[in-house]
């Protein structure tokens, strides 16, 4: 019966038997048959000695019609379906691989849960086109805290839950180390706006220390772009003073793609984070902050981040004086005069100086005003910080008051009159204190 049997045969497996056969028959000797078959000479001792015992059938891989070791248990197979269609339906297969490893104890090849995606329809298999224009790739810098990129990206991070509270779109600013490529911040903000970038970097100083440089766009929180500061390159954004009295080197890119690395992390993180927030159960700006600092940076750092060439961290600390300052540093600074009366105004509120001061003040000093992150106003002039009380309504207009300066001790050169400021701020504090008291 055995003659009669139908052997099916590949051609390759078919040459080698007669080439075997010739070598069996001694028309060639091993190596000739080793050079034909482009095989060594010992695996062709090996094929001679299983077609002499076996015939026909040793040509044959001996693994032929059996159960692979490799072959997915088709439970298990059915199981992780059912979770792509269900849960990961429109993660990529990366991601979908580690979460089935991770959540599901399902721990497939990245490219078998890609082959089920495409099987099930969930993933596109795309062809190979064109090549694109390639731009030169910067080599990264040497040392961790050498360089950060920075970035704002405006997306709608949560899908469109909780749409009340935290709008359509949300903004997240983003650093990226250059040596590393470590996420080192990201924070979810009101926007990319002056008051949330001072904070950003604030924290930032307090977490890591200072970097060398900052690489970022050339948006108007961090670069004047009017025609004229091209001629006056005094010209700079409060995010420029601040980073300037730190030591902080800042470099405009000139195209997007020139801080790619920051770029590219914002896509991934537009791809990852916000299906690890829906799987979390994130719906608000405070929990997707917590989220991001304690579970998905340290989670992403330790998987993707790579290794500096260098091993020193050029992050500097910051100094004693530097803390001390820090509030004023990251803070927007806006200059007003000293009117007649010592009153400054500043964004339709009036601020009446007292009549002792910390140092000299005259009628038309400029003076510093200070906008702090937690809301607090600081009047500065010479380094000090001028004593001041806000006005409830715009003070009555006076020409001109005797008063020459404003100093340390009581001029008795003066007399204000009954209705002056000076008089009624106690009167005006006592007032306030007891409408306090009673909400």
């Amino acid at each position: 019966m055995e003659q009669n049997q139908l052997i099916i045969m590949t051609q390759k497996e078919a040459r080698r038997y007669e080439i075997i056969k010739k070598l069996l028959t001694k028309k060639i000797d091993g190596t000739e048959a080793a050079k034909a078959l482009n095989l060594s000479v010992r695996h062709v001792k090996r094929l001679k000695k299983r077609i002499a015992k076996q015939g026909i059938k040793g040509a044959i891989h001996g693994n032929r019609g059996k159960i692979s070791n490799r072959k997915l248990d088709p439970k298990i197979t059915e199981k992780a379906k059912k979770l792509l269609r269900k849960i990961y339906h429109d993660f990529n297969p990366l991601l979908a691989q580690e979460h089935l490893r991770d959540d599901n104890q399902i721990d497939f090849s990245k490219e078998t849960v890609r082959n089920l995606m495409i099987t099930e329809g969930l993933w596109d298999a795309k062809k190979r086109g064109m090549a694109k224009a390639k731009r030169q790739w910067r080599e990264r810098k040497a040392n961790y805290g050498e360089m950060d990129q920075f970035d704002g990206s405006y997306h709608n991070w949560f899908e469109g839950r909780n749409e009340k509270e935290v709008g359509i779109e949300q903004c997240l600013l983003l650093s990226v180390d250059d040596a590393t490529g470590k996420p080192t911040k990201a924070v979810f903000a009101p926007n990319e706006g002056v008051l949330a970038v001072l904070q950003f970097w604030k924290e930032y100083g307090e977490e890591h220390g200072i970097p060398i440089s900052i690489y970022l766009d050339r948006f108007s929180t961090y670069k004047v772009n009017h025609k004229n500061a091209v001629d006056n390159k005094e010209l700079m954004t409060q995010f420029e003073r601040a980073m300037q009295q730190l030591d902080v080197r800042i470099i405009h890119a000139n195209s997007p793609q020139a801080k790619g690395r920051v770029e590219k992390m914002n896509g991934t993180f537009q791809r990852r984070l916000v299906k690890e927030m829906r799987l979390a159960k994130i719906n608000t700006i405070t929990q997707a902050n917590i989220f991001l600092k304690e579970v998905f940076i340290p989670k992403f750092n330790k998987q993707f981040a790579v290794e500096p060439r260098k091993k020193a961290d050029l992050h500097r600390a910051l100094s004693d004086k530097q803390v001390k300052e820090l509030d004023s540093i990251m803070s927007v600074h806006s200059e007003r005069c000293i009117q007649n009366d010592y009153t400054v105004r500043f964004k339709s509120n009036y601020y009446q100086l007292e009549e002792i001061q910390p140092t000299t003040v005259y009628k038309k000093d400029k003076v510093t005003i200070e906008e702090r992150l937690n809301g607090d106003i600081k009047l500065q002039i010479k380094g000090k910080y001028l004593n001041y009380f806000q006005l409830p309504d715009r003070p009555k207009k006076e020409i001109n008051i005797k008063l020459p300066l404003l100093t340390v001790h009581k001029s008795k050169a003066h007399t204000p009159p009954p209705n002056h400021p000076w008089k009624r701020a106690y009167m005006y504090r006592r007032t306030s204190n007891l409408i306090n008291a009673i909400k």
